[in-house]
């Protein structure tokens, strides 16, 4: 192929896979990106190879298969070639860090993309950067200074961002909810959810669903946190995801046990132990004589 075709292909299979990405559809994401990845190689360009390299680890790093990629991704980083590159190696990076819980390397990086999106003047990426610092900080329990991540992030997306706005968005209504301001909580969250839907962005809207589940959990109305909880069940089901299978079951085994429902609690808390936590035989009775929400960090 001429340079002229490949840049073309690599343009087009660039915006299919960030279409696919934003829309929550991951596996198809994945696929262009490994397409766009084989096209930039064979055009044998390093800028090229390193962003297509960057967009794919960012799939991989959502679906926890990015083992291999974070000792490339600092390469990108260090080598500094193109300033965009860079900005994204380092966004990865911290993404990479907070998936696995090693949330000071994932403020260090956080940081410098922070710094690299404010260099570049680009409003979108300083305002997911301040998203990136709030889901770290939120992850840590440092709610307050979240909330002003978060806040610093709607104000900056621009119009257009409507997927990144939901995310933003739910993230936000969570800290009201555990800030114990439930009204303004529900009104994000059902916001984010409107979003979603309109949006067909079903894997971002498993999250939603944890957290309105959450929410009904501490507005005391257990049928309401049950019907999300199972909406959001549903949801990580289809699409593998362990993380929200896991809290979908604390948060519904919690709003069982509640509203006076222990044999259905127990349940859920069973299912979980099953499915994750197979040596763990105490576990369901522990559940039952605890306060969940004490215990479960949704976004962490």
């Amino acid at each position: 192929m001429s340079a002229a075709t490949i840049q073309s292909r690599f343009d087009s299979l660039n915006h299919r896979g960030h279409l696919a990405a934003e829309a929550g559809l991951i596996e198809e994401a994945l696929a262009l990106f490994d397409q766009l990845l084989a096209v930039a190689e064979e055009s044998g360009e390093e800028r090229l190879v390193d962003l297509a390299f960057c967009n794919r680890a960012a799939i991989a790093i959502l679906v926890g298969k990015a083992d291999r990629e974070a000792a490339r991704l600092r390469e990108i980083l260090m080598r500094n070639g193109d300033a965009v590159n860079a900005r994204l190696a380092a966004y990865n990076l911290s993404r990479h860090f907070e998936v696995n819980k090693s949330y000071k390397k994932a403020m260090f990086y956080a940081r410098i993309t922070h710094e690299r999106s404010c260099a570049q003047r680009r409003q979108d990426w300083i305002a997911s950067s301040h998203n990136l610092i709030g889901n770290i900080l939120l992850a840590e329990s440092f709610t307050a200074r979240a909330v002003e991540e978060y806040e610093k992030a709607l104000a900056l997306m621009p119009a257009g961002s409507e997927v990144w706005m939901a995310r933003i968005l739910a993230n936000l209504g969570y800290c009201r909810v555990l800030q114990h301001r439930v009204g303004e909580g529900f009104t994000l969250l059902f916001k984010s959810l409107r979003l979603l839907r309109t949006h067909a962005a079903e894997r971002f809207q498993a999250t939603t669903h944890l957290d309105l589940s959450y929410a009904y959990l501490e507005a005391g109305r257990y049928d309401r946190a049950r019907r999300h909880g199972e909406r959001a069940l549903r949801i990580a089901e289809r699409l593998g995801e362990v993380e929200s299978q896991k809290n979908a079951l604390y948060l519904l085994g919690e709003a069982a046990n509640l509203s006076g429902h222990e044999v259905t609690a127990r349940s859920y808390f069973g299912r979980l132990q099953n499915d994750f936590f197979p040596q763990a035989d105490y576990l369901p009775s522990m559940l039952l004589a605890v306060n969940v929400r004490k215990l479960v960090n949704l976004h962490a």
